[in-house]
């Protein structure tokens, strides 16, 4: 493995960041990238944390201040687990419990009303709380939502099988070296746990209960995961990990 690669490869997916990376990956490069998501999440927290910053010494309120925070979130991604968000809520909420319909539906580049309001409301909720955060007082929490997104999606992957042949996480699945990533993300939530102390443990708590439940779904609907659903995890994740750092800095 070239680390140095394979990280690149890591933030050219997950990120549009320009990384100067032209040559196409290997399926055992994808797999690899999974111990290098962890810190592009982190990456990612630190252009936030950057963002909190720069709105701070601008004297910039705290509603815009948390504007411009969500505006640089989403087009770092590109919106790319919006658009897996999308997708599965579409899927699910049209797909009546039916598993072939549910897969198919993913694959609909059609935007449904499930779609429309999913995004609507998870980018409402985010908005709200960066707002509440008023992370210029402590932009070093902007760190934990991306970062325990992306651990979270590392996870999805170590215990839940992948089930769309062809599909873009099947060479992530099958590739992973598993034992390596389960102890990046275990050094991640330590690390979290000395750097946040009791703020660090809620986030954690909260993330590791949206990623069961999400698991939990997925194995009952579906039977697995694919990328739309992994997509959406980080989602979710994001949201409730952002809302209860929010809620704790309020109180």
């Amino acid at each position: 493995m070239k680390p140095l690669r394979t990280f690149g490869l890591a933030l050219q997916f997950l990120t549009r960041l320009p990384v100067p990376i032209h040559s196409p990956p290997t399926p055992q490069e994808q797999g690899q990238c999974l111990l290098f998501y962890p810190a592009v999440g982190a990456i990612i927290g630190a252009m936030l944390a950057g963002m909190c910053a720069l709105t701070s010494f601008l004297g910039v309120s705290s509603n815009l201040s948390g504007a411009l925070i969500l505006v640089l979130w989403v087009g770092l991604t590109g919106a790319l687990h919006l658009d897996g968000l999308a997708d599965s809520v579409d899927a699910f909420g049209g797909g009546r419990g039916d598993r072939s319909r549910i897969l198919n539906l993913m694959k609909d580049p059609r935007c449904g009303s499930f779609a429309v309001v999913s995004v609507v409301l998870v980018l409402l909720v985010k908005a709200m709380a960066l707002i509440t955060l008023d992370a210029r007082i402590a932009p070093g929490f902007l760190l934990l939502p991306p970062l325990l997104g992306r651990t979270a999606l590392c996870l999805l992957f170590l215990t839940t099988p992948y089930v769309r042949p062809g599909g873009m996480g099947e060479a992530i699945s099958q590739h992973m070296p598993r034992t390596p990533v389960w102890g990046v993300c275990i050094m991640t939530l330590v690390s979290i746990l000395i750097g946040f102390g009791r703020p660090g443990l809620g986030a954690i708590l909260v993330a590791g209960v949206i990623g069961y439940w999400w698991h939990q779904k997925l194995m009952e609907r579906i039977q697995g995961t694919t990328g739309d659903t992994a997509g959406a995890l980080v989602e979710l994740v994001e949201c409730a990990t952002v809302v209860t750092l929010a809620l704790v800095a309020h109180n």
